[in-house]
């Protein structure tokens, strides 16, 4: 099996209020970020008419079930589908054909009369569609914002679904940026060190590398770091290939290196600009970029405004722990600490 059950936590016996089902229909979908495109990451929990879970699923990757066609599925090989009550949804359901049926057909083939969703598809050309579908044939509709309890929740909804929502609406992915910073501002590890951050550090690193379709660096970091760019400090998603664009209008980058990149599970090609680079890099279907470079390929990405969110991980003092400061454009920091 390419996606191991283990990968779904084993739902609980005990009965969820909706905030609870929603954290773990988040929870569940979390855990395939990266593994999607081009479709959204989304997460359900099945719930019967006295709140105990009758199924959770994630939809996993492009091409299988949806999360709430599988979550369906998982129920009616449970025996237990004839108990549907409530669909807790992390995005809203989809009322079109795809590679997959709409799974508005899948709940309405149910008994299900509720529906809770965590956020409106972004897309505006079928936002809403999904919803009404819902609400016309008669089932209660509701989204997270209005749950009384849900409100962070749903705001960890809309964030799972940005990725898919910038895509959808500009034609280019989410763009993170990794930025280490020691204790006095500087990027540069010491002589003979490529990195400077503690183990829980390199680990979240290498988690935002596992939820990102490709990787943006520049010439500059390739010939003087030599890096490997693949998923090491966690598991990856089984089978999954990435992109690498390196900025590299000077053709610094010899040939032999990006065909190499193949071999780490790198499709890698050289770029002149950002720009050409996150149109390409949309074009192929990436929901999610990572930038890791140097100081000249960040400058330029904070000037011309093209960041989504920035991940800052600053090298404690002392003994002191690494922490991550998570900025993104409206000014909203969150502040993590790393041990």
């Amino acid at each position: 099996m390419p996606f191991p059950d283990p990968f779904i936590p084993a739902p609980p016996d005990a009965p969820q209020d909706i905030p609870s089902a929603l954290r773990l229909a988040i929870d569940a979908a979390g855990r395939f970020r990266g593994a999607t495109a081009p479709n959204p990451t989304v997460g359900c929990c099945l719930l019967d008419a006295g709140g105990r879970v009758l199924a959770l699923d994630a939809h996993r990757r492009a091409g299988t079930a949806h999360a709430e066609a599988g979550a369906i599925a998982a129920a009616r090989a449970a025996g237990t589908a004839g108990r549907i009550h409530t669909v807790v949804v992390t995005l809203e359901p989809c009322d079109h054909h795809g590679r997959t049926p709409p799974c508005t057909e899948a709940i309405l083939s149910t008994p299900a009369r509720r529906v809770v969703i965590g956020a409106v598809d972004p897309n505006p050309a079928v936002a809403g569609g999904g919803a009404g579908r819902l609400a016309r044939a008669g089932l209660d509709v509701s989204l997270a914002d209005d749950v009384p309890g849900c409100a962070d929740l749903a705001a960890r909804c809309r964030s799972l679904v940005a990725p898919f929502g910038k895509r959808a609406t500009t034609g280019r992915p989410f763009v993170t940026v990794k930025q280490a910073l020691d204790p006095a501002g500087s990027m540069i590890p010491p002589p003979g060190a490529k990195t400077f951050t503690s183990e829980p550090a390199l680990r979240l690193a290498h988690a935002l590398r596992r939820r990102a379709d490709a990787v943006l660096t520049g010439s500059g970091t390739v010939l003087g770091d030599d890096p490997g760019f693949d998923v090491r400090r966690v598991p990856d998603h089984p089978g999954r290939r990435r992109q690498l664009a390196v900025l590299d209008r000077r053709g610094r980058v010899p040939p032999a290196w990006l065909e190499a990149a193949a071999a780490r599970n790198l499709d890698a090609f050289a770029v002149d600009d950002i720009g050409s680079a996150l149109d390409r890099l949309g074009a192929a279907g990436a929901l999610e970029v990572l930038v890791e470079a140097g100081p000249a390929v960040l400058a330029s990405v904070a000037a011309a405004g093209l960041w989504d969110e920035w991940v800052v991980i600053r090298k404690g003092e002392g003994s002191a722990p690494d922490r991550a400061e998570v900025r993104r454009p409206d000014g909203a920091v969150e502040t993590l600490e790393l041990a």
